[in-house]
């Protein structure tokens, strides 16, 4: 199975969740945005509309789809809007993109669960993955080859 998640700058992020369980492959890239194809450079420009994400294969039956999203809430701070201070832009957005309807339903569950938690000031975007694009290979596992 595979998720596509948005939580601010994706180095971070696929440092975060490469090693938990469940977690079989991390791959750093661009989603939603206006075109299929896009380099670093026209997502950081801004007018792309893409946001970096971190795209997650993972085995069910060791890590649910549910948990994945409980720990994508807790690695970033889902009420900053198009931003992850420092990093300040659409491009860090906080957003779930799902690729079913099952994962749809799912994302709108655990966000309705979480925006009690946070009062309501939750400004994560559920959408449809759209234009997804595969980073660089110099930004994938950037924090581990960078130690």
């Amino acid at each position: 199975m595979k998720c596509t998640l948005a939580l601010g700058c994706f180095w971070k992020p696929e440092e975060n969740f490469k090693n938990k369980p469940g977690i079989i492959e991390t791959e750093v890239g661009y989603a939603g945005g206006k075109i299929p194809n896009v380099t670093y450079e026209q997502v950081c420009a801004g007018n792309s509309g893409h946001a970096e994400v971190v795209k997650l294969t993972f085995d069910e039956s060791i890590i649910t789809y549910e948990k994945i999203l409980d720990l994508f809430f807790k690695m970033h701070d889902p009420t900053q809007k198009d931003m992850q201070y420092p990093d300040v832009g659409t491009q860090y957005r906080s957003e779930i993109f799902y690729e079913n309807d099952l994962q749809k339903k799912q994302a709108q569950e655990v966000l309705k669960k979480m925006n009690i938690s946070y009062q309501g000031k939750i400004q994560t975007k559920i959408t449809k993955l759209d234009n997804y694009c595969r980073a660089e290979e110099y930004h994938q596992k950037y924090i581990e080859k960078n130690r």
